[in-house]
């Protein structure tokens, strides 16, 4: 017999897991759109060399290859891949589209990705992400305005201690240089800096001299990237060592700062240990973390070559990627949800009393769903008592009850489960009594 779990790094969505990744993903989309960002979808698959050679070395070995098809099929070959983000995709919508489009475009994109990655709390191989980008300038308020956004939806979520990690992919250069670490290596030292806060100061000079780096120059540039906010001192040496384009970088950085703070509490932290892995980031990126957990709830940067790649020329862009899952993950062991969303997502079931009066169930049922109420109708006359337990099961807190007493008066007994209270109401007045409870 085969196993009925899903393959790894993937999730079934019970209703429950539905509920709370909707109540995510409507608040996020209220609050990108409320910042002028407009909606885009983009197929589950692109072709191949589409992804490939966009995501850096590392990136490139977690694309979902899909092998050809058909006469094909024998070759062994992948000519399609799945989606492994939302901004490759939108760089080539701009390509495609771009006598169509705004001069300045602001899109949200809320869609899965796949990527093949090896599972582990809240990173998982098929995940939804929830981007933001704005394409057409490189002025420090689209990075403002990205930040503000995304802060506002995790405060709208009810979180109160996440910082935003914000570094520059410039001053990185800047500050491998400064370290000794030759050119031809900047890339695979970025690569292994992004793993500083999973493996560890050690880890990471392992890993750069494992990668090239000489020792003196890996010692050096792990100390430089210290995950601390030391601007001032950064400034200092930068201008001693004559790094213009860094110093321009964290000029950029202090920018981008004031501006958030200006719109709001800013949570941003200047963090020279940011690195961001993808290969395509060419200035400011930034990073949301929170207590207790590896990793990130989302991240992004600016990416100003990434659309010329289909274009034939330059288009500067930036975003930023919430991560939808591992939200969802520390919102529930936090047990940041509301009632309404942790609950059932009925508010009241029909109870049917006997055979006979089926039909003004149906009826009752079809009248409070009018009335907005969400309403379960219980399909067969079973006793009174097994119907109660059936919702509370389903943690339906009202239950209504047409029983032979209150048809002959023209009332309908409505029990709360929660509380166990019953009341005798006028059928007319069913929906108004449940909503002044259900929000009372």
């Amino acid at each position: 017999m085969s196993s009925t779990k899903p393959p790894g790094g993937t999730r079934d969505f019970l209703p429950a897991d539905v509920r709370r990744r909707e109540y995510v993903i409507g608040v996020v989309r209220d609050v990108y759109e409320r910042y002028g960002f407009e909606p885009l979808e983009t197929p589950a698959f692109e072709n191949i060399e589409t992804l490939l050679g966009k995501y850096g070395e590392e990136g490139n070995k977690l694309i979902f290859k899909i092998l050809r098809r058909g006469e094909h099929e024998g070759s062994g070959d992948a000519d399609l891949a799945l989606r492994y983000d939302l901004t490759v995709p939108l760089a080539r919508v701009v390509a495609q589209y771009q006598n169509d489009l705004p001069r300045f475009f602001k899109r949200y994109q809320i869609q899965p990705v796949w990527r093949a990655d090896r599972p582990a709390k809240g990173r998982f191989r098929e995940f939804y992400q929830c981007d933001i980008d704005i394409i057409g300038t490189t002025s420090t308020l689209v990075e403002a305005d990205i930040l503000s956004a995304v802060s506002e939806v995790l405060r709208r979520l009810g979180f109160e201690d996440f910082n935003i990690r914000l570094n520059h992919r410039q001053l990185l250069a800047a500050i491998l240089r400064m370290a000794g670490v030759p050119a031809a290596l900047h890339d695979n030292a970025v690569v292994a800096i992004d793993k500083l806060d999973k493996i560890g100061r050690d880890g990471v000079k392992h890993e750069l001299v494992a990668r090239g780096v000489p020792e003196v120059a890996a010692a050096k540039c792990v100390f430089l990237c210290e995950p601390i906010d030391h601007a001032p001192s950064m400034r200092k040496a930068l201008e001693a060592d004559n790094e213009t384009a860094g110093t321009h970088a964290l000029d950029q950085l202090e920018e981008i700062e004031r501006l958030v703070a200006m719109s709001g509490p800013s949570r941003i932290i200047i963090d020279t240990s940011l690195a961001r892995g993808l290969s395509y980031y060419t200035g400011a990126i930034m990073e949301i973390s929170v207590p207790d957990l590896s990793g990130s709830l989302g991240g992004g940067g600016r990416y100003d070559n990434l659309v010329g790649m289909f274009l034939g020329r330059d288009l500067p862009a930036c975003g930023f990627s919430l991560g939808l899952e591992r939200i969802i993950v520390v919102m529930t062991e936090r047990g940041m949800f509301p009632e309404s969303v942790v609950g059932g997502g009925v508010d009241l079931m029909v109870t049917i009393w006997n055979h006979d009066t089926r039909g003004d169930s149906v009826a009752l049922a079809g009248d409070l769903r009018k009335a907005g109420l969400r309403v379960d109708l219980y399909p067969e006359a079973d006793k009174i008592g097994k119907q109660f337990k059936y919702a509370a099961a389903r943690q339906v807190p009202f239950v209504a009850i047409l029983g032979d007493d209150e048809r002959a008066r023209g009332e309908v007994a409505v029990k709360d489960l929660r509380s166990g209270d019953q009341t005798s109401v006028a059928r007319a007045d069913v929906a108004s009594f449940v909503k002044s409870r259900l929000h009372g």
